[in-house]
């Protein structure tokens, strides 16, 4: 009897790796991506999907960099160029991503886009519409799963910052089909006035991280109606800081894990505690320095002579007031008798210098100035006129114009220069010569030195 192979699982995984590296080599996969990790050594790890398989791909540092202008993200439909082989310590076949081209929008995220644009549109996510949440909120109510490790984050993080918080948590499905319906009809119960239970001040709509299969339901549209009709503020505390869902935009707030959503409503109850003791200290510091200064003043003023003696005082305060009453009276009869003389005094002055002598002799001095500019004016006139006379006459002296009356004539060359030199003018030169009355032309025959 032949005994049959045994192999290892290392042998068996390797021989498994070889047959796929020899079998399929280096091949074109097309399909959308999904649950894309960015490590910090660089190497990106992603699942290329369709509707009947999953494959894993890893795309190391080296070859990330050289991939320019694909957006590598879940939902984007892609080709991928790589080497089919088995990632030995897990037995997982995977593709070593060589090269990677764009091909559009996965089916999921187009949908997503697409009901994302159209709620946009509809004012879903409009600034305006968000509401403030609760500084101190008495009750929080969570809608989530009850097994899952984000109800456990949320009240770990609440009750050690803010201890003794009352949360009302409404247990339902967060993944698979349906769940959004449910989280839906949730949202309405947990806000709804029930004689069992106190109102909520805020609702935390939450679950942990995964891909954007796992995440759907939170981008469905009746989850998104949900959210807005809540009568009280919403926060979606959806997946990783990395995830983005359509009840984060829809949501009055957005935190990034379930953590910081329970940081985002519970204040320090040790800071707190601190601020009170603060102010209680400073308010006692505070009143008992008002009520030692209020001590003292009524001590001071029991001691005073209106409190032990008000009869004498009082007739203190009516002889004080007589001798007022005459001092008033004299300073004000000096005052008139004083005001009566300044009076009389600037009456004799204004008698003195009567504004009437001034303005005559004003009137007086302007028509005599008067008299002298026109006389002046007149003088100068003529001087100007006698030497315009004598520069016009200058002036038709020199005119050639009356050279020429005289019978003297002008002779130019041909560039229009006055000939003033018969060397200037050789045989041949045409010139011309104007006289008083017309111009003649002619040409230089001989030039008679």
């Amino acid at each position: 009897m032949v005994e049959p192979t045994v192999y290892s699982v290392g042998e068996l995984t390797r021989k498994i790796r070889q047959s796929l590296e020899q079998g399929f080599g280096e091949v074109w996969v097309e399909g959308e991506i999904s649950n894309l990790r960015r490590q910090a050594s660089g190497h990106v790890y992603f699942s290329l999907k369709d509707v009947g398989a999953t494959l894993s791909c890893v795309l190391f540092a080296g070859q990330a960099a050289q991939v320019r202008g694909v957006n590598l993200a879940d939902g984007v439909q892609v080709q991928i160029f790589g080497q089919v082989t088995v990632y030995e310590q897990r037995g997982n076949y995977q593709i070593i991503v060589r090269k990677i081209r764009g091909r559009g929008m996965g089916d999921l995220q187009a949908k997503f886009e697409a009901l994302k644009l159209r709620l946009k549109e509809q004012g879903l996510f409009d600034a305006a519409r968000k509401r403030p949440l609760p500084k101190f909120p008495r009750r929080i109510g969570v809608i989530t799963s009850p097994t899952g490790a984000a109800i456990r984050d949320f009240l770990n993080v609440l009750h050690r910052r803010m201890p003794g918080t009352s949360v009302l948590i409404s247990p339902t499905r967060v993944q698979g089909k349906g769940a959004a319906a449910e989280m839906a009809e949730a949202l309405q119960e947990i806000t709804a006035p029930s004689p069992h239970f106190e109102p909520v001040d805020v609702v935390v709509l939450t679950r942990g991280g995964g891909s954007i299969e796992d995440l759907w339901e939170f981008n469905e549209e009746v989850l998104a109606r949900a959210i807005a009709a809540c009568p009280v503020p919403v926060v979606s505390a959806v997946g990783h800081e990395i995830d983005f869902t359509i009840s984060d935009f829809v949501a009055d707030l957005r935190a990034a894990t379930p953590s910081a959503a329970a940081e985002i409503l519970s204040a320090n109850s040790l800071e707190i505690n601190e601020s009170l003791i603060q102010f209680s200290s400073r308010l006692r510091r505070g009143l008992a320095g008002r009520i030692e200064s209020l001590r003292t003043s009524l001590t001071g003023v029991l001691r005073t002579a209106l409190f032990s003696e008000p009869a004498r005082r009082l007739r203190d305060d009516q002889q004080t007031l007589d001798q007022y009453g005459v001092e008033i009276t004299r300073t004000s009869r000096d005052v008139v008798q004083s005001r009566r003389f300044a009076l009389e005094r600037v009456s004799r002055v204004l008698t003195t210098h009567s504004p009437e002598r001034r303005i005559a002799e004003a009137q007086h001095l302007l028509a005599t100035s008067l008299n002298i500019l026109h006389q002046t004016n007149r003088a100068r006139l003529e001087s100007l006129r006698s030497q315009l006379d004598k520069q016009a006459a200058v002036l038709a002296a020199l005119n050639p114009s009356a050279a020429l009356q005289r019978g003297y004539s002008i002779t130019l060359t041909e560039k229009g220069s006055v000939l003033r030199d018969a060397k200037d003018a050789p045989a041949g030169t045409t010139l011309t010569t104007r006289l008083a009355k017309g111009t003649l032309r002619s040409v230089v025959a001989k030039r008679a030195d």
